[in-house]
This record gives C-alpha cells, structure tokens and sequence, in this order.
C-alpha cells in the first residue's frame, strides 16, 4: 500500500481495520475454547492484545464472537464458491461442492464448531439471534445456487426449497464434523459421497 493510500484511510477505515485484526487473533482462541468458557478476559490471556483493547473495540464477548464468527463465515463462502463456478457437467459440479465441503471442514473444524455452537446458544441469547439468522441465510443462499446450477446444468429443475437443500447439506456437514472430531477416518470421504449422492436427489 502507498503512503498515499494510508493518509486516505479515514478514522472509520483505521478503527475498523483494527477490529479485524483484533478478531483474527481471536479466534483460535473462540474456536479452541467454545461460548461457554470465553469472556473478553480468557480471550485477551490467549492473544497479544490486553483485556482493555479487547474491551476498547468490542463491547462484550458476544460482539467479538458474532463478529468473528461473521467474518469467518463470509471467507468460507467466497472460497468455496471459487471452487465450483468452473464446472461444466453436474457431475463435475456435485464433485468440486462436494471437495470443497470436506476440504472447507478438514482445514478448520474447531472454527466450525465455533458455528454450531454459536448457533445453538442462539436458542437462549436472543443477542445473537439476528446475526445467526443473517449467516444461516448467506449459508443458503450458497447452496441454493449451487443446486439450481446442478438442475440447469441438469436440464432438470429442483424439487426442494431453498431450506429444504440447506438443511439436508448442513445436516451432512455437521454429522461430517461430528465424526471427524471424534476421529472417524472416514469422516470426509463420507461427507464428499453424501454431498455427491443427494444433488441427483434433488431435481428431477
């Protein structure tokens, strides 16, 4: 970046810089820990950064996660979506969907454990309930278009909703997560066969 570009940075640009940075740091900690066993203070002890500063940028240990777990959610989308806008067959795009979840689970499983867990405390903190909601719909959103290229590509058309798609891929992913936690060495390769399974199962 050129000095010019810096001295165009306005005081919004440097302070949201800052959270980012501060999130990023935080999130080994988030996802190591879980919601329960976190505050701003737990989490400043497993960064460089100080309760205060932690404190100075975010309000409470819900901002923090939401924010992370928003940030790295909106990541995980746009990798993943890179890796199927070039298929040219469903059955080159059930694969690169289905390579893209096991890869996207197999790099960071305690991140998306954050998820889940994040998203069941939403059940109890009606704090979290709108961002969970908001990730929940970007999540579909992705699925969704992934399914409906499947079908065109298909020459077919989906016989599901929107929801319905979400629910059945989120449900392969977390069983996915779940055995891969517990060290199932199949875990990924089964999630790669479900997720190539149920596309065919969902047009017609």
């Amino acid at each position: 970046m050129t000095s010019a570009a810096v001295k165009r940075r306005t005081p919004a640009d440097k302070f949201e810089a800052r959270r980012q940075e501060l999130a990023d740091a935080a999130l080994l900690a988030l996802a190591d820990l879980g919601y329960a066993r976190t505050s701003l203070r737990t989490i400043a002890e497993h960064t460089k950064f100080s309760h205060g500063l932690l404190h100075y940028y975010f309000a409470d240990k819900v901002e923090l996660i939401t924010y992370c777990v928003r940030r790295y959610k909106a990541a995980c989308v746009q990798r993943y979506e890179g890796g199927v806008g070039e298929a040219a067959t469903p059955e080159e795009l059930a694969t690169a969907c289905a390579d893209g979840l096991a890869v996207a689970l197999g790099e960071a499983p305690l991140m998306h454990r954050m998820w889940y867990d994040l998203r069941t405390q939403s059940l109890y903190e009606e704090a979290f309930r709108d961002d969970v909601a908001e990730i929940d719909d970007s999540l579909q959103d992705m699925i969704w278009r992934n399914v409906s290229a499947y079908a065109e590509l298909a020459g077919a058309e989906p016989t599901c909703t929107p929801a319905e798609a979400y629910a059945l891929f989120d449900g392969l992913f977390q069983q996915a997560l779940l055995k891969h936690l517990a060290g199932v060495e199949a875990a990924l390769d089964d999630l790669r066969r479900g997720v190539r399974e149920l596309f065919p199962r969902l047009v017609g």
